[in-house]
């Protein structure tokens, strides 16, 4: 028995040693067909807009596509099957992988984004933070900063990248192009303003930083403020309706840092960006993992449209109702960590709670998704459960 289930477990494990070329052919077949399916689909950017806006959407709309490479290589045209059954209501675009960020034409050599998500190794971004994948993992994460001394600021400051480069949003532009009139199109700003900072300093540099070089720390983050506000107007200029922005601030427990440093250091800046996506005509998608309660009424009050995500092993869904229910969208609140060992029934019972809980009785203002991307361990199954679940409203 135990020889049969290794065994097994090595037949689900094949797709992490394909070839790379192979990897590229299942990736862009499952990409291509999911765009095919988004235009044959039924329009749903007036469902997405009025469940954001809390103008009594008839259900809520659902996004599936957070999915880590692996998932996509493991299960091809069968997850494909999945969206072209059940699209999904929004089609949110990334120009370029945050973590190597974007690469003209002229770079050499150029990171190959398949090669990297899949293999193991280290490579160098736009920014000079050094990131690392391995082959058996999920993302990538920063192993090395590039601004390990404050004495460097004015040199890295002088070369940063810059948000207005020819061409830097080219690879979102078609999708816009071809879904923006029917269906709900959205951008990306990764690393929006914390998150960017620590790659930059390291995690634990940056926590002393904001105690001990405050002034270091606001001129680099004024400095990133004004990165990504060009990136917005350049996201508005290809035809983004929102612009999802993401900075983790939460553990399991609580905040990272003090609510009195987040105001400090952060809320202003916070105020700045979102006004600025307002004024390009886009909705604000702030993600942040983790317990965030403590700054769900900071982000309403600056602006934020839809927090992502509602992680209900970190926030309580029940909670978050009773204190937010109809003062901001949510997006999220299906537990990606527990679908891999939940039976399908559970999944569908699981959903419709949530639904009950935080979209019916607030005008459907939740986008119904999985908390974090979607992996290769949970079951096919299990995955048509959660389409199921959250197209049969």
């Amino acid at each position: 028995m135990l020889y049969a289930t290794e065994k097994r477990m090595s037949e689900n494990e094949r797709f992490r040693e394909l070839p790379l070329a192979e990897v590229r052919r299942i990736v862009t077949r499952f990409e291509d067909r999911l765009n095919e399916e988004q235009g044959r689909a039924a329009p749903s950017r007036k469902l997405v807009h009025d469940a954001i806006h809390h103008n009594g959407a008839p259900r809520c709309p659902v996004r599936m596509k957070r999915l880590s490479t692996d998932i996509i290589l493991r299960y091809g045209d069968a997850l494909s099957d999945l969206f072209s059954e059940f699209p999904d209501d929004l089609v949110m675009t990334p120009a370029y992988d945050f973590s190597i960020g974007y690469q003209p034409k002229d770079r050499a050599p150029r990171i190959d984004p398949l090669e990297v998500m899949t293999k193991s190794g280290t490579w160098v971004d736009e920014w000079g933070v050094r990131w690392g994948h391995s082959a058996d993992g999920v993302g990538a994460t920063p192993v090395d900063c590039p601004l390990k001394d404050w004495g460097q600021l004015d040199d890295f400051l002088a070369r940063m990248p810059d948000p207005a480069a020819p061409g830097r949003l080219d690879a979102a532009a078609p999708s816009f192009a071809a879904h923006g009139v029917s269906r709900y199109c959205g951008g990306f700003i990764h690393l929006a303003l914390f998150e960017r900072l620590h790659c930059l300093r390291g995690m634990e540099n940056i926590f002393l930083d904001l105690s001990t070089n405050e002034k270091e720390v606001m001129r680099l983050r004024d400095a990133i403020v004004a990165f990504d506000l060009e990136l917005i107007r350049g996201w508005a200029r290809i035809g983004a309706q929102s612009l999802f922005l993401g900075d983790d601030w939460g553990t399991q427990a609580s905040l990272m840092v003090s609510l009195d440093m987040w105001r400090a250091f952060f809320a202003d800046s916070y105020r700045t960006i979102f006004g600025e996506v307002h004024r390009n005509g886009m909705d604000v998608l702030f993600h942040s993992c983790g317990n965030i309660m403590g700054i769900i009424p900071d982000l309403i009050e600056l602006g934020v449209d839809v927090i992502d995500p509602m992680q209900p092993g970190a926030m309580d869904p029940r909670e978050i109702a009773r204190r937010f229910g109809g003062k901001v969208a949510f997006c999220g609140g299906i537990d990606d960590q527990r679908l891999s060992s939940q039976t399908p029934a559970q999944i569908k019972a699981e959903v419709a709670r949530l639904i009950e809980t935080l979209g019916t009785p607030f005008g459907n203002s939740l986008i119904v998704a999985p908390g974090n991307i979607m992996t290769p361990e949970i079951p096919l199954e299990n995955l048509r459960a959660v389409f199921e679940a959250c197209h049969g409203q």
